[in-house]
Parts: structure tokens; sequence; C-alpha cells
């Protein structure tokens, strides 16, 4: 219950913060989408509810985010996901209009804010899946396995 977060949440979190790149790998597949996307030149980022002070230090850790345009973390903005402003705050970052992105995640959250910003969306039917069905999220696209965006987005 929320009684119980609350208790324990500061914990956790110091746990995890020591810890939170020990097991932290890409998903099968992601590494060659995102090498097709550096070769195809398409910037790609980050827009997670994370909070910057995990968020960056987990992302350091990991050899992929050498080439990620832009971070948008949960306390850049005044509010959150599903509210689109991150997704926007991240367009214009990358100086790119949001008819030209794709917002891909795996939550419902990423979807709503996606669409609400005004890009694509994919939903990730793989990873943490806390909103549910990912087929009933209203995305454009639904991708099964992480390889899959490899057509989804043209690569």
């Amino acid at each position: 219950d929320d009684a119980m977060i609350d208790q324990w949440i500061a914990r956790f979190l110091d746990i995890y913060s020591v810890a939170m790149a020990v097991h932290t790998r890409l998903y099968d597949g992601m590494a060659d989408v995102l090498g097709r996307a550096r070769a195809a030149g398409i910037a790609w980022g980050i827009v997670t509810n994370k909070p910057g002070w995990l968020a960056r230090p987990m992302l350091a850790q990991m050899d992929f985010f050498r080439d990620c345009a832009v971070l948008v973390t949960g306390d850049c903005l005044p509010v959150k996901k599903p509210d689109p402003a991150p997704v926007r705050f991240a367009c214009e970052r990358l100086e790119v209009s949001p008819r030209d992105v794709v917002m891909i995640g795996d939550d419902l959250r990423d979807v709503q804010s996606g669409r609400a910003a005004g890009t694509r969306t994919v939903a990730a039917a793989w990873g943490y899946l806390d909103g549910g069905d990912p087929r009933a999220w209203g995305a454009d696209v639904v991708v099964d396995v992480p390889s899959g965006l490899v057509a989804a987005l043209g690569l």
C-alpha cells in the first residue's frame, strides 16, 4: 500500500542507486537497432519519468548511451509522462517537429504522451509493461521484439 511504499522508498532508492546497472542490459536486438539508427544518421533520445540523479549515472554506465542525443528525466519539468510536455521538450532540444518523431515505449504513459505531443507511436510488447496490454494502448504500431523495430522504423 502507499504507506508501505512511502516508508521504504528512500531505502529502496539508496540500494538501487548503488547497484542499478549491475544486471541492466539492452534487450536482445536493441544494439543492432541503435547501430542501424546511427548508420542512418537518426538521432534518438530518452524520455523517462526516472529522476535525473538515477537516470544519468545508470545510462552513463551503459555503452550505448554515448549516442543518445537528448535525455529528458522526470525532474526536468514540473510534469511527467503521460503529459506531452516532456516529449515536446525532447523534440525542441533535438530541433525536430513532433510529426517527424517516433515515440517508442513499453508503458501506456509512453504512448499517451507521444500521441498527445503529436508523434507517431510504437508500443514495445516487451520490457516493463506496467500499463497492461500494449495492443490496447492505441499506438500506431505494436512491435513484439526489439528486432521488429528495424522494419517499423524503416531501418
